[in-house]
């Protein structure tokens, strides 16, 4: 099998998994929020995607699951510039999808897959030195998202250690710019927050494949020559640790700079496994199948998530309960033929906007702890009762 077929193969998979785990969300209240009230480039996304393929959950969710595959194709290229085998090339592309955070950011309306695509964009152009086109894209990243801020003050430190005097200039004029249109929080007192943002970065990861991350980025910054790829993940990985000493930060602000070094972290993986006689691999061995193993426990467990339910004593503990009900509750709501109601929980209500039905005087849905109750609605997943609400007719 060649490896183009193995990749669209891979590509595929990965898509009828998003697609499934498409079918098992509801719209969250931020991402309601963000379709519906705020101004911003997720807001003119989602919203031009749902013009035109329909207000739905697939058309919400589309666009993001389009820059993610795209950018699994990106860092297969990327990993050419890194990797001499195709196959170390697959399995970057495999660990890639793979983390958690990669997942998550794939099927939810966030920035997250947004910025991993252009900065992966970027680092292509750069490696293929294709300057006026990494050139315009640069400027334009400006009206994206404010966290791009990282990227250049990335490339700032990229530009001195190469001594690049372009990039330097050119990243240190955006950096003021974003600064001035964006501004940069750093503020309040020692706290260690810093414990919060390790264990945000091993959820993103997985906590294994976290610390071999880690190892990666120490290992090239005393043993080896640092790309631009190396630069831009540990700068955004050193400034948000910097960063927690004082604050809490905003950890989807630094974490697609940093899942981005996916192919240095397989590259120091090959090169230290390759250079030990077969006997003395068996570490590396044992440390691959572990570490694989955690990645693919993470990925079934964040598809098949509705199983879990059974072992929470509060449903909403559950990790992804903002992103269930809303749909199943809509659809019950339309089978009685109701289309407009008045919910007491507020952030219902604009969640159910998004399946049309809409803000009246018609009904009153309100939770109720009555699961077996007649006139109420219960919300089940896998035969496991999680929430029920009691819709009732107001009177005129």
């Amino acid at each position: 099998m060649s490896v183009k077929t193995t990749l669209a193969l891979i590509i595929l998979v990965d898509l009828a998994f998003l697609l499934f785990g498409v079918h098992t969300l509801s719209i969250s209240y931020k991402e309601a929020t963000i379709l519906f009230e705020e101004r911003s480039f997720l807001h003119y996304l989602v919203e031009f995607s749902t013009q035109v393929f329909g207000q739905n959950d697939y058309a919400l969710r589309a666009p993001f699951i389009l820059l993610h595959l795209l950018s699994i194709v990106l860092m297969y290229e990327i990993s050419k510039f890194f990797l001499k085998r195709d196959a170390d090339r697959v399995l970057s592309v495999l660990v890639f999808i793979l983390l958690p955070g990669i997942v998550s950011s794939a099927l939810l309306v966030n920035s997250a897959s947004v910025v991993i695509f252009f900065t992966l964009l970027f680092i292509y152009l750069f490696l293929r030195k294709k300057e006026n086109a990494y050139s315009l894209l640069l400027p334009l990243l400006l009206l994206v998202d404010n966290s791009f801020i990282i990227l250049y003050l990335s490339l700032v430190a990229y530009g001195v250690y190469a001594k690049n005097r372009y990039i330097l200039i050119f990243s240190s004029v955006l950096f003021l710019v974003a600064l001035y249109m964006y501004g940069f929080a750093v503020g309040g007192k020692p706290k260690g927050y810093f414990l919060d943002t390790f264990a945000a970065y091993s959820l993103i990861f997985s906590p294994l494949l976290f610390l071999y991350f880690f190892y990666t980025m120490y290992r090239i910054l005393v043993r080896e020559k640092k790309s631009i790829l190396w630069v831009i993940s540990f700068s955004a990985l050193m400034i948000s640790i910097l960063l927690s000493f004082r604050q809490r930060i905003m950890i989807e602000d630094f974490a697609p700079f940093v899942v981005v070094s996916i192919p240095l972290m397989v590259q120091v993986f090959v090169r230290s496994y390759r250079t030990r006689l077969p006997e003395l691999r068996r570490i590396h061995n044992v440390t691959f199948v572990i570490v694989f193993s955690f990645l693919l426990l993470n990925f079934y467990a964040t598809y098949f998530n509705q199983y879990f339910y059974r072992f929470f004593e509060a449903p909403n503990k559950h990790f992804a309960y903002k992103y269930h009900v809303a749909y199943e509750l809509a659809q019950n709501l339309h089978a009685q033929e109701i289309d407009n109601v008045h919910c007491e929980d507020k952030q219902m209500q604009l969640r159910l906007r998004f399946y049309k039905v809409q803000e009246g005087e018609s009904y009153k849905v309100e939770k109720n702890d009555t699961y077996h109750d007649s006139d109420s609605v219960t919300i089940s997943y896998m035969n496991y009762p999680v929430i029920s609400y009691n819709v009732s007719k107001l009177n005129k």
